[in-house]
């Protein structure tokens, strides 16, 4: 056995899971005023790295000199702040839940294909908010008392990505797993963990884990766990807590779907390993997504990721427009019917009683 290696209960032998380490931590000193902000400054001293405490409630020096360079400097870069007012008026966002809400903003992962392009302004440096317990009061007055209602944590983060440095994922859960009618969702491309399984969700928490073909997850996910080490998660998250996992609903997020050379091997595949990780019963729903982007996510994209080699030729798709008049391309109507009907198909066919979400 390796030095990087950790047998798990009921697993395979798996990695250590992957974390991301910041090179400079940032926090204002609203941030610091708070509690929850005391709580993630510990955390970060006790993992010894390099902090500064800003004189202002405003972060600089993220810039460089190309926007590349920013990219770079925000990536590397941590800060700790507070949710602005702004913030406390959720959104709904339908299909993936009934609201979302932030405990952070801006992504450690370097997917070539960031759902963030072009959504965040300034720099794409990683923001955590230390006004966590003022965030989670808020959500209360969004719950329809008698029926069950959804939140969603991770639109604009990977809550797991940052977990180990701030812990409110796990504050996040155990919130929810006091609610009688609000349920919690989040999804990740990371795979620590082991934080999380022995904590009280009372079932009202369901974790999800976004998943791609290898040669897609291989070639534009970039900084992230391996998809085998995902579903290794995954499995310790759904296992019943008598066999040493989470007892947690959980969820597989297949996205973005795209139509490679071999796409219906490609997926199999995945299926393949999907049903080894979970080859027991367990609450488990899918959500799939087709590649898109929109002229300004590609525009972002090309200066973050100037070599790469992601299909974005508007000349190969159909434009969907919202009903805000925004513009997307997504692939035409005869191959979204082709890969919707491999995709439902697959499932019905080896997970009889999990449930697709949507398919959009």
């Amino acid at each position: 056995m390796t030095a990087n290696t950790v047998l798990t209960t009921d697993t395979p032998l798996v990695k250590t899971p992957r974390f991301w380490m910041p090179e400079r931590v940032l926090f204002t000193p609203a941030a610091l005023d708070e509690p929850w902000g005391q709580k993630i400054l510990a955390r970060v001293q006790s993992l010894n790295l390099p902090i500064e405490e800003l004189s202002r409630n405003r972060l600089t020096g993220l810039r460089g000199e190309s926007d590349r360079e920013t990219y770079d400097i925000s990536k590397r870069t941590l800060a700790v702040v507070t949710a602005p007012p702004s913030s406390f008026k959720l959104s709904p966002i339908p299909p993936s839940a009934d609201w979302q809400f932030h405990i952070a903003e801006g992504c450690p992962a370097h997917c070539q294909y960031c759902y963030l392009a072009g959504s965040l302004s300034g720099p794409p440096v990683i923001r955590v908010f230390a006004n966590l317990p003022q965030i989670l009061e808020n959500l209360a007055n969004y719950e329809r008392p008698g029926q069950a209602t959804t939140f969603e944590v991770s639109c604009y983060t990977d809550p797991l990505g940052i977990e180990h440095l701030t812990g409110s994922l796990a504050e996040c859960i155990r919130y929810f797993g006091t609610r009688s009618d609000g349920h919690l969702r989040w999804v990740s491309k990371f795979d620590a963990v082991d934080t999380l399984l022995d904590l009280p969700h009372n079932g009202h928490t369901r974790c999800r884990v976004s998943v791609n073909a290898a040669a897609i997850a291989g070639r534009f996910e970039g900084g992230t766990a391996s998809v085998a080490s995902r579903l290794a998660a995954l499995r310790r998250l759904a296992l019943p807590t008598n066999r040493g996992g989470g007892g947690y609903p959980v969820g597989l997020v297949i996205a973005p779907i795209m139509p490679i050379d071999d796409w219906q091997m490609q997926y199999s595949r995945l299926f393949d390993s999907i049903s080894e990780a979970l080859d027991f019963d367990c609450d488990l729903n899918f959500e799939l997504i087709s590649h898109r982007f929109t002229p300004g996510s590609k525009e972002v994209l090309q200066t973050w990721y100037p070599q790469s080699k992601l299909d974005m030729d508007e000349t190969n798709r159909t434009i969907k427009r919202n009903k805000f008049g925004g513009t997307k391309y997504v692939y035409d109507k005869d191959t979204m019917k082709a890969l919707r009907r491999f995709f439902e198909s697959e499932i019905t066919k080896r997970f009889p009683n999990a449930e697709i979400l949507y398919w959009t």
